[in-house]
């Protein structure tokens, strides 16, 4: 018996599939829904892919994703300068942005300190942090990576570069979130939690 197999569809459904988080079945499903646009859709689809990666490049101060030289962060006058907030990838920045609490400017590592993977110091956009810090405008460094064990190490390694600069190091704050029962709380984010208390 033939085995039904259309090269070009079942390429389709692989290159989904290559996608971080999307299963067989939900490949399927999409590779089934661009088949269902019209061509002009299709067409769209496949130029604002490429859009993106031609036009889209690293901002020249903070490697934040931006389609000019500087990102619209960078750019805004009424950004506070003197704070910068490290994140490990734009996906972190936009996360502290949705707060609209944060008025201070970013920096992009593009991940964090690995071993197991081979990513070291110099993968990272660490340098590019060290040099912004030079002209003596930036008087605090959140440190916002991850609270993995890497995010940890990562935090550490660049508190330890600034030390010696003077420049105030801080770290975000982990804690019980918020509409979270303390039955359901692991250990380490309790004593996180008790850690990071503050005064009422």
């Amino acid at each position: 018996m033939a085995v039904y197999n259309v090269p070009a569809l079942a390429k389709l459904i692989d290159k989904f599939e290559s996608l971080p988080g999307i299963g067989s079945k939900t490949a399927q499903r999409l590779a089934y829904h661009v088949l269902n646009m019209s061509k002009e859709q299709a067409y769209d689809f496949a130029s604002a892919v490429t859009d993106a990666h031609d036009k889209i490049k690293y901002c020249a101060i903070c490697c934040n994703f931006s389609d000019e030289e500087l990102c619209p962060v960078c750019r805004d006058k009424q950004r506070d300068k003197t704070v910068i907030c490290v994140v490990e990838s734009p996906r972190d920045a936009i996360a502290m942005e949705s707060t609209r609490e944060f008025e201070g400017t970013y920096h992009v590592l593009h991940g964090a300190i690995s071993p197991l993977n081979n990513i070291g110091p110099d993968e990272l956009y660490i340098k590019e942090l060290l040099a912004r810090l030079n002209d003596g405008t930036v008087t605090e460094v959140i440190m916002a990576t991850n609270p993995t064990v890497e995010g940890d190490a990562t935090a550490m390694y660049i508190s330890r570069l600034l030390k010696p600069l003077g420049i105030k190091t801080t770290r975000l704050a982990y804690g019980i979130p918020v509409g979270g029962d303390l039955e359901y709380t692991d250990e380490v984010t309790l004593s996180r939690a008790l850690e990071g208390r503050s005064e009422l």
